[in-house]
């Protein structure tokens, strides 16, 4: 679709299915962009890749919810950055990065099954195999739980690699430093909860 169509760069660009899988798989935050009666509004939040769409989940009083719930038009943003790309020139600055962004409308989670599978998924996708060590949610919980299903169907990625765009030939003798320095993030030790 033409919402997705990559018109800068398009050489960093993909629709492969599998692509925008994998950056979604990586990727432990997204932000929904949508519209209240205020105006635009994005909020970040986690999220879960199932097939070919995404589950997002929160309070049953969450704005955004509500929103998507009632089939509200939507925007996903997932972005991992990889590594900050320094030039010889200010201007020739950037960042490696990976990012998907889809397009589309929600649709609320009422089978139970399916929610219940999702909000595993979730815990899952934040320490694997969580799920299965906690409690699962409970009746009292579940209905104050929203869980939307978001379609990957109308999705583009784009990614930069490698390091900076060659120095015009004025600036290739320029005495700066130029290269790459990656951004790494890392799970750190655990720290038990003061009970």
């Amino acid at each position: 679709m033409d919402r997705t169509r990559l018109r800068r760069k398009p050489q960093r660009g993909s629709h492969d299915a599998a692509v925008i899988a994998a950056i979604c798989d990586d990727a432990l935050v997204c932000h929904v962009a949508f519209t209240s009666p205020e105006g635009p509004v994005v909020i970040p939040t986690t999220f879960v890749r199932a097939g070919e769409q995404l589950y997002i989940h929160g309070s049953a009083a969450s704005r955004m919810l509500e929103t998507l719930a009632e089939g509200g038009p939507a925007c996903v943003a997932i972005t991992l950055l990889d590594a900050l790309v320094l030039a010889k020139t200010a201007f020739h600055h950037s960042a490696n990065y990976r990012s998907v962004v889809a397009f589309g409308r929600g649709r609320r989670v009422d089978d139970q099954a399916e929610k219940l599978a999702a909000l595993a998924a979730l815990v899952d996708k934040l320490e694997p195999g969580r799920s299965a060590a906690c409690r699962a949610p409970n009746a009292k919980e579940l209905l104050a739980t929203l869980v939307i299903a978001f379609p990957l169907t109308e999705a583009s990625a784009k990614i930069r690699t490698g390091g900076p765009l060659p120095d015009d030939p004025d600036d290739v003798d320029l005495p700066y430093w130029a290269g790459t320095i990656p951004i790494v993030t890392t799970r750190g030790e655990r720290v038990p909860a003061a009970l």
